[in-house]
């Protein structure tokens, strides 16, 4: 008899595969496309291990990180599957959030992708995005979004950017586009330093409307809009030229990229404290960046 929680599990882990597959492809494709004497850039490509308190085997995943090309300084595309039993405090923080029957059974199964992409031109944005499903023995939910983070701002990259996550999210819910928008404004926002970290895009998390099949599929699609939104954006200026001002005004925002993912971000928690491979889970930090 078939089990609906593992064919749950396989599908959307097998899911997340298959988007890192198309999304690395895509990526070298504008590597190569750029031309140029440089070399093309190439995902150098490892695997991750995680491992519970007793040693015993908890899941892992695939680093894919490419470094020096000729469009992406530094992006990496990590997809992992991990499970076993919550330390103490990420249980003690999923109980507060209000996660079915955390407080009495820590056991959990989570599988995503999560991308971050730094640029050589600073005229070109970098970019975050992830989607995952996390199970507990009480609850199940999906989660995920994706967000532009420009040194140098266009309005017309940001409202392209924000329209394709638009389009994909009203073929499931006419209120998700304006509801999960806010969410990623309130999300990625950096009180220290009284502003956003970026120019937006959707964020959610916890979503389980009661039907696994339609929460899958806006979570599928929420991946499918990635590549059209940001590509369109890398389109419209990699073969910009840019200045030296230009290039600083980028380094200064990635240190204002690495304060955020240091200090607030939840995924940057969660993977540390539940014994994740550190090098996969800090892969979104810029390979150069600066404070004034």
């Amino acid at each position: 008899m078939k089990d609906p929680i593992n064919d749950h599990k396989v599908r959307a882990s097998t899911w997340f595969r298959s988007l890192r597959d198309d999304i690395i492809a895509a990526f070298e494709t504008v590597e190569v496309t750029q031309g140029g004497d440089a070399p093309a850039g190439r995902f150098e490509v490892s695997e991750t291990k995680r491992t519970s308190e007793d040693e015993s085997d908890a899941g892992g995943g695939l680093m894919s990180v490419m470094r020096g090309g000729r469009v992406f300084e530094k992006v990496g595309v990590n997809v992992s599957t991990v499970y076993g039993t919550l330390g103490e405090r990420a249980q003690k923080a999923m109980a507060a959030r209000g996660v079915p029957g955390m407080a009495e059974d820590p056991r959990f199964w989570a599988s995503g992708i999560s991308l971050v992409a730094h640029m050589q031109n600073p005229r070109v944005p970098a970019v975050h995005m992830n989607t995952r499903m996390f199970w507990t023995p009480g609850a199940w939910w999906f989660g995920g979004g994706a967000d532009l983070n420009p040194a140098i701002e266009y309005d017309e990259d940001t409202v392209f950017f924000h329209n394709a996550l638009k389009e994909y999210c009203d073929k499931h819910d006419a209120g998700y586009y304006p509801r999960f928008k806010s969410w990623a404004d309130e999300y990625f926002y950096i009180p220290h330093r009284n502003r956003a970290r970026g120019v937006g895009g959707i964020f959610y998390d916890d979503l389980n409307t009661g039907d696994w099949e339609a929460d899958f599929a806006f979570t599928q699609d929420v991946g499918r809009a990635f590549l059209p939104a940001f590509l369109g954006c890398v389109e419209k200026r990699r073969h910009e030229g840019f200045t030296e001002a230009d290039r600083e005004a980028q380094l200064v925002h990635r240190g204002l990229y690495a304060e955020y993912n240091l200090v607030y971000d939840r995924g940057t928690k969660f993977g540390l404290e539940t014994g994740h491979d550190a090098n996969a889970v800090l892969m979104s930090l810029p390979p150069i960046a600066k404070w004034t």
